[in-house]
């Protein structure tokens, strides 16, 4: 996750990364980051020297598309958090992110069904949509009766994606999920 921790204590999530994302390739060139990240669950991790992404973006022009391509999309999941945040109620909000993570992990190979892993506290949800616990907590067990999602301990279990798409109000286009090959037809 990035997050940033604030003087009084909080962490206001600003971002999930799930297995295959790059974390913050163009952070090389700047001095220092203004943010952190963490992991939430076991990983493996690689770093990329910076002269090794210097050397990839001046040699290999595909591979520096890709990584500007990799950024363009962390920015457009930012813009959709932001909207997110401050114009969705609650349970929107939380289908939203749910929809977000089936989609993105699907797209890597992580679920071949509409249900993935989330090893993500309560807690930590109420730090991403700026939620107490308490109203984290009652906003899942809303989704869960309303038919939208189940879950079975840390998996989440999305009941109808095209029902949960629709009450949230998700529109997928921000994940640019299409192949490049589809975008050029």
């Amino acid at each position: 996750m990035r997050y940033k921790l604030l003087a009084n204590g909080n962490r206001p999530i600003m971002a999930y990364l799930i297995p295959g994302d790059l974390c913050d390739v163009h952070v090389s060139l700047l001095a220092q980051m203004d943010h952190s990240i963490a992991t939430l669950s076991p990983c493996r991790i690689a770093y990329i020297p910076r002269e090794r992404i210097d050397a990839i973006m001046n040699d290999h022009p595909r591979l520096a598309r890709a990584l500007w391509w990799a950024t363009l999309v962390d920015e457009a999941i930012l813009r959709e958090w932001l909207v997110n945040h401050a114009h969705r109620p609650a349970d929107q909000r939380l289908a939203h992110l749910l929809c977000e993570i089936l989609l993105r992990s699907k797209a890597v190979g992580l679920t071949d069904d509409d249900s993935f892993e989330l090893p993500i506290t309560q807690d930590e949800l109420g730090d991403t949509m700026g939620l107490s616990t308490v109203h984290v907590n009652r906003t899942i067990q809303h989704l869960r009766a309303t038919g939208l999602i189940t879950s079975q301990g840390r998996r989440v279990v999305v009941d109808d994606l095209e029902r949960l798409m629709e009450f949230c109000g998700f529109n997928p286009n921000y994940l640019h999920q299409q192949s490049e090959a589809a975008r050029r037809r």
